[in-house]
């Protein structure tokens, strides 16, 4: 894992408040507001998506994150790849960030 590639990334999202970064499993978590909206893995973006964006992800030809384990390939639907045209509009990739947090905040209070 690339720490230029997280300090990129942090670099992108600098005008997004309160973001932050952990190391985890070999990649990094990215929170707002400490609770994680996404992933960096094998220098990668990804947010957390559901039903209420994922097309928007499709459209761009985006994919779900994937992992090996044990000699299989893993899939983590609920992260997929940020497209590079996002990444490199300003205006869009806020917006994405916050549809992302959102859906991990409401996530986070559904009861279990």
């Amino acid at each position: 894992m690339s720490r230029n590639y997280l300090e990129y990334v942090l670099d992108l999202l600098s005008h997004c408040d309160s973001i932050t970064s952990r190391a985890m499993f070999g990649g990094y978590g990215i929170y707002k507001n400490g609770i994680i909206f996404a992933i960096i893995a094998h220098d990668e973006l990804y947010f957390k998506v559901d039903q209420s964006n994922i097309d928007l992800y499709k459209k761009q030809g985006s994919e779900a994150f994937t992992f090996k384990t044990k000699g299989r390939v893993s899939t983590m639907i609920s992260y997929w790849k940020v497209p590079l045209i996002i990444m490199e509009d300003e205006t869009q990739l806020k917006d994405w960030v916050e549809q992302s947090y959102n859906i991990s905040l409401k996530n986070k209070m559904k009861p279990t």
